[in-house]
């Protein structure tokens, strides 16, 4: 995909934004079917990007044990898995590096911090995978439809957080419906400068894409969810089908018969009987895109039908040796390389195949696949409480599957230690906001009081931020106060856990949360891990797993 289809026109962006979502508008459903092959462009390049990565680094992939050896993976996407292939020597490898295009990872103004390593010196590795449904060459054009839309701004229609734990053990993989509303902050496009300002009020998340690229996306992300994010890989509609096509059939399941395709003619013309099938090329990218014949004929279902195939798959790669040709894996090279666009840390096979070793070591019982939990709002849909809940244990390296061993609180030393308590400057913000209570008056000066009474003679509170924060927390910029940090938390009996480091305050910062809204003694909530039920995680080992088909689209 080039860098100029993601700019494209605003006038076309304005067109597709303002049709209705949904099977009620001609124009407004084709529009989503054409956005339901981007669902396939990330989640076919989602699903087999890493089995082909044990063949890279000049190796011969075309014998047997070395062909099985690339199958033992766990990677998520079928792209990075494939572009770790070999190709015949130095120079091939450059001409699949010239293939890959890059942009900026985050194109907005405010950072999230790196999480804190644990005691190993170990770290999380947070990817976005984004699904573009760019129409920007004659083959996208084909395999997206909507034809008036071609050459226009596309959009982020596929997004997903994969997040790789800090030992490696085990894999999360977050999806957002493209039509969640999100503010979409400040972007400033890295080719020609162009400033995109905040969005006023809530917009579609997938219009991200066209605020200046994929870092915008990244951007916006991060400040809804306040994690990390390390890379990004984006992937458009071409060389899906024979990236599908590599690893044979997958197996799939529909408890009916289903034909997606209504009286409109709009569908992906997914025609199964009801029970298990293996899927492959085009008929993979029909089940990836179909939206109309599952469930509710929402991008919720979708999600699920995606997340069944991208498990299905891993276990199919691991399973089976079916790409032991040399030719093929070249000709997936290109199409992989050719069909990615990832940010300057990945910009490499070689680092594409890096990261596929980091991937392929959880095994597919340790992958939990979920969709963001919302709520509609008229035809969107917001994020709920329990988003929040999956957000903070991504956030916290808490898998998904509730199988994490019993974490134990940092033993390492901060880089400095902390000051003499009068010493330390503290300011105090009130952030017992929700979304059903006002903030509870007068916190901010009482526990800034608290901490005056306790000898920081330098607290203060700080009226002019009034920030939302459910649990209490400590923040502060730089490792040189993270010893202060920890001092002011211990003195209140706030946990290490929620001393966090942030370039969004400039000193050390007490935010006192929802659970706090009270008193001067902080009794910190008993620790709530459990992967909210709205989620509907779906493990990597799951076989029995069987997509819902709605009654008018069945057949007999």
């Amino acid at each position: 995909m080039t860098r100029s289809s993601v700019r494209g026109s605003a006038q076309g962006e304005d067109a597709r934004q303002g049709a209705p979502d949904g099977p009620e508008a001609a124009e407004g459903a084709e529009r989503a079917e054409g956005a339901e092959t981007a669902l396939d462009g990330a989640g076919d390049a989602d699903g087999g990007g890493g089995g082909v990565g044990d063949a890279a680094g000049g190796r011969r992939p075309g014998r047997g044990r070395r062909a099985r050896r690339v199958l033992r993976w766990s990677a998520l996407t079928l792209a990075v898995l494939i572009v770790g292939t070999a190709g015949a020597g130095y120079l091939y490898y450059e001409h699949l590096n010239s293939n890959i295009e890059k942009d900026p990872l985050n194109l907005g103004d405010s950072k999230v911090a790196a999480p804190t390593p644990n005691a190993a010196g170990q770290t999380p590795l947070n990817i976005l995978v984004i699904g573009s449904d760019a129409r920007d060459s004659e083959e996208n054009q084909q395999l997206g439809g909507a034809r008036e839309t071609f050459g226009s701004t596309p959009l982020a229609d596929v997004q997903m957080l994969v997040h790789l734990s800090a030992d490696r053990s085990n894999m999360s993989v977050v999806s957002m419906p493209r039509d969640t509303l999100v503010h979409i902050p400040k972007c400033t496009d890295p080719d020609d400068g162009k400033v995109y300002p905040a969005s006023e009020g809530r917009v579609m998340t997938n219009q991200s894409l066209g605020h200046g690229g994929p870092g915008c996306t990244v951007a916006t992300w991060q400040e809804l969810t306040g994690i990390h994010i390390d890379h990004f890989v984006m992937v458009d509609f071409a060389g899906v089908v024979s990236m599908a096509d590599a690893v044979g059939g997958v197996p799939v399941c529909v408890d009916a018969n289903i034909h997606s395709r209504d009286a409109q003619g709009h569908g992906s013309g997914l025609k199964l009987a009801k029970g298990t099938h293996p899927v492959k090329g085009e008929q993979a990218l029909q089940w990836l895109r179909t939206r109309y014949g599952f469930e509710d004929g929402s991008d919720l279902a979708r999600a699920k039908a995606q997340h069944m195939y991208l498990n299905s798959l891993v276990r199919t790669l691991r399973e089976n040796a079916t790409l032991s040709n040399p030719n093929k894996l070249r000709r997936l090279a290109e199409e992989a390389t050719r069909a990615l666009t990832v940010d300057p840390g990945l910009d490499t096979v070689k680092k594409l195949y890096d990261l596929s070793n980091e991937l392929r070591q959880v095994k597919p019982e340790r992958i939990t696949m979920t969709t963001m939990p919302n709520r509609y709002v008229g035809a969107r849909v917001e994020p709920t409480e329990d988003a929040e809940q999956l957000f903070r244990l991504v956030r916290e390296d808490i898998a998904l599957d509730g199988k994490d061993a019993e974490k134990k609180e940092p033993s390492r030393e901060p880089e400095a230690p902390a000051a003499p308590d009068g010493e330390i400057a503290v300011q105090v913000r009130n952030g017992t906001r929700t979304d059903s209570l006002g903030a509870a008056r007068g916190r901010a000066d009482t526990v800034a009081g608290l901490l005056v009474e306790r000898g920081f003679d330098r607290a203060l509170a700080d009226p002019s931020v009034l920030p939302s924060e459910e649990r209490t927390v400590v923040r502060y910029p730089s490792a040189d106060l993270e010893g202060d940090a920890r001092r002011v938390a211990e003195s209140l009996g706030v946990p290490a856990s929620s001393v966090r480091r942030s370039t969004d305050v400039s000193g050390v910062t007490v935010v006192v949360g929802a659970d706090w809204r009270e008193g001067t003694a902080y009794r910190a909530p008993e620790a709530d891990d459990t992967t909210p039920e709205s989620a509907e995680a779906l493990n990597g080992a799951d076989e029995g797993a069987c997509m819902h088909v709605n009654p008018a689209f069945t057949w007999s």
